[in-house]
């Protein structure tokens, strides 16, 4: 399992210029399993998407794809850990 923690490098008004391109990168790994949760900070300084993944290389290309990646409007940082305990509504989503 991984946290992706996004921090915002560019204008709120570039980053939203974006949006939509960053919204189907999003939709595209929830549907392949990937991205299990994600959302905007408070306050809006970045966003957090929980993942799953082979390994962090696959995640770095992923990673890659995304508009705001692409555009150099945020920092990604990816940290890894174990999941060992979970809520029972969501074990049946974790590989």
């Amino acid at each position: 399992m991984f946290i992706i923690d996004l921090h915002y490098t560019a204008p709120l008004e570039e980053l939203d210029k974006h949006m939509a391109a960053h919204v189907s990168y999003l939709d595209k790994y929830y549907k392949a399993d990937v991205f299990l949760m994600s959302g905007r900070k408070v306050p809006r300084t970045g966003g957090v998407i929980i993942a799953q993944a082979d390994s962090k290389e696959i995640l770095e290309k992923i990673i890659a794809e995304d508009p705001f990646h692409k555009h150099n409007l945020a920092e990604f940082s990816i940290t890894e850990f174990n999941a060992s305990k979970s809520h029972p509504v969501i074990n049946g989503i974790i590989r």
